[in-house]
């Protein structure tokens, strides 16, 4: 499944999560200062200390973009103040809002890169989402043999080199977003799953090991957030709508 024919359209003023539904947010870290500082308001103390080891200011500033634009975005769906959600996190980091503020039982993934953000927002179902820059210095065959299946390799490698670039980006973030999903980090073996990657094919997860079982339970679907970048969806789910939408942030 793959999502390059939708729009990243604004949202109604009034809209709906329904059970089968996967909204995927995209949003700018480079915003106003203005709005900055009103995201900064609703972040908890220990996000603002998280915030403050990052060495770099542009980083330290999307840091907290992306954190205040989840939380808003998830105050929408929970009809609650940014400020009052409360998260967790397993013991891999992946958050979770606490359980007795999760009234509708929503799931959520967010991942950033180079001043752009995705936030993913479904309910009752696990889910990741990965976005990457396409980066000459990061898309090298040493990368892959480390971190691709021998398989994966293979396909890669098999390419013509004009497409190289862009396949081992679309591997990358399809394998992000599935350990995302999983919630358990790189202590899941990156050689144990396969995923598709020649450019314009569709997404799937093509084979798990060592149970080939767990590749049906879950859905792939790549992202388009904007030009030099590759994004991709994992959700544990046999079927899902998805709609993409557009973070408008204020208007001043």
């Amino acid at each position: 499944m793959d999502s390059n024919d939708l729009r990243w359209s604004l949202p109604p003023q009034n809209f709906v999560l329904e059970s089968d539904q996967v909204h995927v947010w995209r949003a700018a870290l480079d915003i106003p200062m203005t709005w900055l500082k009103r995201l900064e308001r609703t972040l908890s103390v220990d996000e603002c200390e998280r915030a403050e080891r990052f060495h770099f200011k542009k980083d330290r500033d999307h840091f907290m973009a992306a954190r205040g634009c989840l939380r808003n975005i998830l105050g929408l769906y929970l009809g609650t103040a940014p400020d009052r959600l409360q998260f967790q996190y397993s013991p891999y980091g992946k958050p979770y809002l606490v359980n007795e503020l999760n009234r509708e039982e929503i799931r959520f993934n967010v991942s950033h890169a180079h001043g752009l953000c995705l936030i993913a927002v479904t309910k009752c179902q696990e889910i990741g989402v990965d976005i990457e820059y396409m980066r000459d210095d990061l898309a090298d065959e040493q990368i892959a043999r480390r971190f691709f299946s021998a398989s994966e390799v293979n396909t890669l490698l098999s390419l013509p080199k004009s497409q190289r670039k862009e396949a081992f980006f679309t591997c990358w973030t399809r394998k992000e977003a599935y350990i995302k999903g999983r919630g358990e980090g790189l202590s899941l073996p990156l050689g144990q799953f396969d995923v598709s990657l020649i450019p314009g094919e569709a997404a799937a997860l093509l084979s798990t090991r060592p149970d080939p079982q767990e590749a049906a339970q879950w859905i792939l679907s790549g992202l388009a957030p904007g030009a030099g970048y590759v994004a991709a969806l994992a959700v544990q789910a046999r079927k899902l709508q998805l709609i993409c939408w557009q973070w408008p942030g204020w208007k001043d």
